[in-house]
């Protein structure tokens, strides 16, 4: 998942920091602040880039102290920075106001990519109250820019010259975005519906981030103590230690604690025997943020659900998916609804036929029951070792976290793109269990430099991401420095860190949006690199899931810990034949999500009033026309993350969107001779160096060559027949 900074870029003006400003294509020179406009000196340890390389943040001289005063000084010198553009004597033009524009912010842009960062992925209860605090008062700050009248009125009068302008069409993307964020934000709207707007973008900020905080420690508390190590038969002794561990540093030795992860189904359900402990561990999960105490988020939800429907309302808009899809690849809600809905009857049929195949082998284990959320993944990984043989245990040890990152995804970068690494131990790091890299270009030139931050604590939000410290721009003159974050659980001491395939898919993936951001070729910062829609940010990282089994790419990675040896063939037989079983589950509980987040968000104003959370997500549920209560949507709403504060609120559907996109792409690839260095030139040159300065579709015609086809996506899940050759 791309993480985007919640900067004035990532509420859509995209005000991103720039330290000088170059000819435009105006050929009018950026004008500086005007007489009367007074631009507060920076001060402190985010005054000014850091002189580390590629100007990587001092981590080693940045206190949990520095951030609120930074945060707040920042927005004052970006408020005068803007004012400076609104007080300019001379005319408008592209430069002393569009550009000016992308290029205000740079102390508030640097000091947030750091924050953000940290409170993601190594939080404390100084950073999450300085969260707090400040979320409000950016929302202000970002609201006084994107609503000012005087500032809009520059803007305008750029864009309504745009027929007579000479441009590049990366100026023209840039004053397009410009004028239509600002539109969007509420620019055209009364001075009533501007301070109402300000007044709901204020209680969002705040509730977004209280269901933020609240969902960690519900996620936290919500852990499943066991009494006895029996209770854990199936677990492996290292996961049994984990969980013994985790218990004493609960300050609860002699008791077992298995943590819970942030989607609704639990790793250790496919091996733990105990159904009891299976079902206890499904509930915990099911209810982690619904248990009535200061952890439970559904009336959070219901008022975020409320004051989304009402802002939506003030710009004549009928629901929020109408309202925020305006700048998305699919356009509008019913697009995505078509899209997925046709889905739906091979996937509920699937589901069902996957459900009596599991009750099956419940019999034939000798047991008297039918197949329950709690048993699905366990009699799951029963047939599919049954039916192809495998065995995750067998397959972990060729799956070394290092050697799968330098060897795997580094290798498959290198094939690809010609790109090669460098670990370097000079960098600060915000947690010892962070790597670093220099990223070579193919000539052998920096490209940028990568953090690797893949383990699981408990200050950590759930999931995997990536997002930047330093973005790119050939007006900076900086190159990109960007960071993954994931959540494996880290190997007891003394023993190999082993990843199961899943993990490594996912390293492949949020490398794929590293690549997004190490490839960006822009002059603007807006259009950078990742700054793309979100139905379309997905698409880079999903297809670089692809070469994770490619085999040109496993040969070199895909090694015996202990051996060295390669990892045989029939074992990736077995990896790719299963590859398509339990689909039904695997892509159905993702649907089933994107459509709830669709449900919610499809509510008009007068829908909102008097909401039930529980009444409301049961009656989403059973309209789906799916197996639900046998495959529960991989997020329930009250530990909806992703809709309810990471911004894709209506637009969870990108994830299947972009695997679409994705498997089209990488039947491309399969018929053009896989990962070779001319197919990977052609996909950096017409996506990934793209940024946001294109239309999305012809972008795509432009790799592919055709418009985008859901037939490769169906038949990779195996929903339609595979194609004859």
């Amino acid at each position: 998942m791309r993480m985007q900074l919640l900067t004035t870029s990532a509420l859509g003006l995209l005000l991103s920091a720039c330290t000088t400003m170059g000819e435009t294509a105006m050929n009018d020179p950026v004008s500086g602040p005007s007489a009367e406009s007074t631009i507060p000196e920076a001060t402190g340890i985010f005054a000014q880039p850091s002189t580390l390389p590629f100007h990587a943040p001092d981590f080693n001289a940045i206190q949990d102290g520095d951030y609120l005063p930074a945060i707040e000084q920042g927005m004052a010198i970006h408020s005068a920075e803007v004012q400076a553009i609104i007080d300019n004597p001379q005319a408008p033009t592209f430069s002393n106001t569009i550009v000016a524009l992308d290029q205000s912010g740079q102390m508030l842009s640097r000091v947030l990519a750091v924050f953000w960062a940290v409170t993601g992925a190594n939080t404390n209860d100084t950073l999450d109250a300085v969260d707090a605090e400040i979320s409000p008062k950016l929302t202000a700050h970002q609201d006084a820019i994107a609503l000012n009248p005087d500032l809009f009125a520059r803007v305008k009068a750029v864009y309504d010259q745009r027929a007579v302008m000479s441009m590049t069409p990366e100026d023209a993307a840039l004053l397009e975005k410009t004028y239509q964020d600002m539109v969007h934000a509420g620019a055209m709207l009364t001075a009533e519906q501007k301070a109402q707007v300000k007044e709901l973008n204020t209680q969002l900020s705040t509730l977004t981030t209280e269901f933020s905080q609240t969902l960690t420690e519900a996620t936290k508390a919500g852990a499943l103590v066991l009494d006895s190590k029996d209770q854990l038969a199936g677990l492996k002794d290292s996961e049994i230690e984990a969980a013994a561990q985790a218990a004493k540093d609960r300050g609860m030795p002699g008791k077992y604690v298995i943590t819970l992860q942030n989607t609704t189904q639990q790793p250790d359900l496919a091996t733990l025997e105990n159904r009891d402990v299976r079902e206890a561990l499904f509930n915990a999960s099911w209810t982690r943020a619904e248990k009535g105490d200061e952890n439970d988020t559904r009336a959070l939800i219901v008022k975020i659900a409320q004051l989304r429907a009402q802002k939506a309302a003030l710009f004549g808009e009928s629901d929020w998916a109408s309202y925020v899809m305006y700048d998305r690849m699919a356009k509008t809600p019913k697009t995505a609804l078509d899209f997925m809905e046709q889905m739906v009857p091979a996937l509920a049929a699937t589901q069902r036929r996957e459900a009596a195949m599991l009750n099956e082998a419940i019999a034939e284990d000798g047991k008297d029951f039918s197949v329950e959320p709690w048993d699905w993944q366990m009699y799951a990984e029963k047939v599919r070792k049954a039916r192809y043989d495998i065995d995750e245990e067998e397959v972990k040890p060729y799956f070394e976290i290092r050697n799968v990152l330098e060897n795997g995804v580094f290798y498959a970068a290198n094939q690809l793109y010609g790109l090669t690494f460098k670990q370097r131990t000079d960098i600060p790091v915000y947690h010892d269990d962070v790597w670093t890299y220099t990223v070579y270009d193919k000539d052998g030139s920096e490209l940028g430099l990568f953090y690797f931050d893949p383990y699981k604590r408990d200050n950590k939000r759930g999931g995997a991401w990536m997002s930047n410290f330093v973005e790119q721009s050939s007006l900076t003159g900086n190159k990109p420095v960007i960071y993954n974050v994931l959540n494996i659980p880290k190997a007891p001491a003394g023993e190999p860190q082993l990843v199961s395939f899943d993990n490594v898919e996912t390293m492949f993936h949020e490398f794929g949006h590293a690549l997004h951001g190490f490839f960006a070729d822009q002059k603007y910062l807006s259009l950078s690199g990742t700054n793309v829609a979100r139905d379309f940010v997905e698409y880079p990282s999903q297809v670089n899931e692809m070469w994770a089994s490619d085999p040109k790419i496993l040969a070199h990675y895909a090694k015996h810990y202990q051996t060295g040896k390669a990892i045989p063939t029939e074992l990736i037989d077995k990896i790719d034949a299963a590859s398509k079983f339990n689909q039904g589950y695997s892509l159905g509980e993702t649907v089933e999500a994107a459509l709830l987040d669709m449900k919610w968000h499809s509510l008009s104003m007068g829908e909102t009033q008097g909401l039930d959370a529980d009444a409301f997500e049961a009656k989403a549920l059973s309209e789906l026309g799916m197996e639900t209560d046998l495959v529960p949507p991989r997020y329930r709403s009250s530990y909806f993350r992703h809709i309810f504060t990471n911004g894709y609120a209506a637009g969870y559907y990108s994830y299947l969107w972009t695997q679409m996109l994705d498997k089209d792409s990488r039947e491309w690839f399969e018929q053009n001779g896989g990962a070779t260095r001319a197919n990977g030139d052609h996909f950096r040159e017409s996506v990934l160096s793209q940024g946001g300065t294109k239309d999305y579709l012809p972008m795509y015609r432009a790799f592919t060559g055709h418009d985008p086809q859901v037939d490769p996506m169906l038949r990779a899940a195996g929903l339609i027949e595979e194609e004859a050759d």
